[in-house]
């Protein structure tokens, strides 16, 4: 840790004191539920503005993209920045969560279908599912600071110099291979290597930070400020926060292009097919195909993600809610900078030169920024890790509060609620930090993150939409979904008799002649050191492209990047599909509390406490008042139409989609050769 200059320290530690104090002050508006979990549903347009903005861009996204960008080109952008197609639905989707009037996602299981027990499983889920989340942003703020503070060369033990110098060995037989002149007797030596690469032995550089600590203190710094002021807090935060994550973005930008050589040397130094934002079919990179099926279970999951209501639901009103939309377009502003990272640390390091690409991040920090540009790096990337990290730990134990505890001991007070929410968000954090220790590559996380809300996300964005939804269609949908798309791929290669199998641990050939796994994330030999020792497989196991296999398609002859596409597309339909055939085959809930969930999800929020009180009231008098707004008046189906400020905000935010595309479009042919 002394690498740090003395002003790096002073950076950070007074952005760290600075969130604790705000949590502190914001403690005294904590005293119920709805202001510790909402801040009283009296957040306006500039609070939605930070806290959409601050949720949504997390570091994670920043380290993420350049990752998949250095490895892939301009179209590993996609996985984050198909965002930028939702947008205009986010118009939409903000005032729904708003409307509903709850408190968190699983009262909304209770409130349109009045089990008490899918709302029970949901909040249970969840906090599993928090750890993902959590463990994620963990695992990427220790990536950066890992990289910032590594270790000098003299002071590297016998095993670091073997690391290193096996990485730096499999680069040489690498690129001798890539162009046919890899002497025969060779050949062993690189199989051998690129086993121990897949295990995570060789590395390019060597670090000092201790990563058991790192998250034992960052653990402690976002528990302190959400404990203290929970919403309130982390929406003052999100402030502050929101500028340091703009600077982060920023910083390796300029630094980049001047250690490369400046703009023009992008097309010297960088591929020509890097810079095709929409990739090649049968290539390594992401295609236009692969882009639907992340957009579809992007759209699909987002439905489920348990901090929705927290942040929809603090706006003070519908327009507040809907404002917040204006935070995420500023998020994929940030994604173009965060590709041109990606662009830039190709001119830097080189095709492949990284032993890591998940710290291409941190190892541009560490080559490019001095002393307090580090600090701000270090103190940008804390922020935006923390400001999700709030988000989430907050909606978390909102769930635990009041849809795991009050479901067993429903006498418990607003007061008692309120600590309890406390001692959730210590112990839902600490579970994070715990899980962070079983993380592995990037890709395998953000498939996980973009597919484990799946199965109530399709649940929730039918509810939303469809009267003939059945709780038993919601219940079949998650069990088998989660059992389909989760549980299967991510415990298979536990088991001996599935990972070894030899039809399972088969390779592909890569465009750029390297051997992938085609069913498993990573495929290694049993025994190090011994390439005639059989063939395991670890890491996610793609059951969905197995079982199309089986129906039929030969998987081992599609690229992995169309293997990724076919899972995309099956795990974002499969829900549906048994969420429909069960509904027709199942009994409907009660007629009036059905009435009445799409009644008041047509009835707009009012102005002030009173007008808000009548029009619910009137609601519940007469809940089909506002069905003559439906586009097929006596269907099952709730698409009702648009009004003027529906129009007018989904052609604005189609047209500032279309600009954004439009820019990065732009800036990518101006870079390239």
């Amino acid at each position: 840790m002394s690498s740090l200059h003395p002003l790096d320290w002073f950076i950070i530690l007074a952005y760290l004191a600075a969130v604790v104090v705000i949590g502190k002050r914001a403690a005294g508006a904590t005293k119920s539920e709805e202001g510790f979990f909402l801040a009283g549903r009296k957040l306006g347009k500039l609070y939605q503005f930070f806290l959409n903005f601050g949720n949504a861009t997390e570091p994670q996204g920043a380290v993420s993209t350049a990752s998949f960008v250095y490895q892939q080109g301009a179209s590993g952008a996609w996985l984050s920045f198909q965002t930028v197609f939702m947008n205009p639905y986010f118009w939409f989707m903000n005032v729904w969560f708003r409307r509903v009037r709850l408190t968190t996602v699983a009262d909304l299981f209770q409130d349109r279908f009045g089990s008490r027990r899918l709302s029970f499983f949901y909040a249970l889920f969840q906090i599993i599912v928090a750890c993902v989340f959590l463990g994620f942003g963990n695992v990427v703020a220790y990536r950066i600071a890992s990289s910032l503070v590594v270790k000098q060369e003299s002071a590297w033990t016998a095993a670091d110099r073997a690391s290193v110098e096996g990485y730096r060995e499999l680069r040489q037989l690498e690129s001798q291979a890539s162009l046919g002149v890899l002497p025969a007797a060779d050949q062993e030596k690189l199989a051998d290597l690129r086993d121990r690469s897949a295990r995570g032995d060789l590395h390019s550089f060597v670090t000092v930070l201790n990563e058991g600590l790192f998250y034992l203190g960052f653990t402690l710094v976002v528990g302190t400020y959400i404990i203290l002021g929970g919403m309130s807090a982390a929406a003052v935060n999100e402030g502050l926060q929101s500028v340091l994550i703009v600077v982060f973005s920023l910083l390796l930008i300029p630094t980049g292009l001047h250690a490369i050589g400046g703009w023009k040397a992008l097309a010297e130094k960088v591929p020509a097919r890097f810079f095709n934002l929409f990739g090649a079919e049968g290539s390594d990179q992401f295609s236009v195909w692969t882009l639907g099926g992340i957009l579809l279970v992007s759209l699909v999951q987002i439905h489920g993600l348990s901090h929705n209501m927290g942040i929809c639901g603090s706006a003070k009103d519908e327009l507040a809610a809907r404002t917040g939309v204006s935070g995420n377009y500023l998020k994929r502003l940030m994604i173009i900078l965060w590709a041109f990272a990606g662009l830039i640390a190709v001119g830097l390091f080189g095709v492949g030169g990284l032993s890591d690409p998940d710290s291409t991040w941190g190892a541009m920090s560490n080559r490019l920024l001095g002393p307090g540009l580090v600090g701000l790096m270090l103190a940008g990337v804390l922020a935006g890790t923390m400001s999700t990290l709030a988000a989430k730990a907050l909606a978390i134990s909102s769930l635990f509060v009041r849809n795991v505890y009050r479901t067993i001991w429903p006498d418990v007070t607003e007061k008692e609620g309120v600590r309890y929410a406390r001692y959730t968000i210590a112990g839902i954090l600490i579970l994070g930090a715990v899980s962070a220790w079983a993380m592995g590559n990037f890709l395998s996380i953000v498939n996980l993150v973009l597919t484990v809300n799946l199965p109530f996300g399709a649940a929730v964005l039918l509810i939303f939409f469809w009267r003939r939804l059945t709780p038993a269609a919601v219940w079949c949908s998650v069990l088998l979904s989660t059992t389909v798309i989760l549980l299967v791929p991510w415990t298979a290669a536990r088991l001996e008799s599935v990972a070894t199998h030899s039809s399972l641990v088969t390779f592909s050939t890569s465009t750029a002649g390297r051997p992938v796994p085609v069913y498993f994330t990573k495929v290694v030999h049993e025994r190090p050191g011994d390439i005639t020792s059989r063939l395991i497989g670890s890491g996610r196991f793609n059951f969905e492209c197995w079982l199309l296999d089986r129906a039929g398609l030969d998987a081992t002859r599609f690229t992995a990047n169309q293997r990724l596409t076919l899972q995309f597309f099956f795990d974002g339909l499969f829900p549906f599909a048994v969420l429909i055939l069960v509904s027709y085959v199942t009994r409907q809930s009660d007629p009036a509390r059905v009435a009445f969930f799409y009644g008041k999800m047509k009835t707009p929020v009012g102005k002030t406490p009173e007008l808000e009180a009548a029009a619910i009231e009137e609601t519940r008098r007469q809940p089909d008042r506002f069905d003559h707004t439906k586009l097929v008046r006596r269907s099952n189906w709730e698409f009702c139409r648009w009004d003027r400020v529906d129009a007018i905000g989904f052609l604005v935010c189609c047209a500032l989609s279309g600009a954004i595309i439009g820019l990065f479009v732009l800036l990518l042919r101006a870079a390239a050769p």
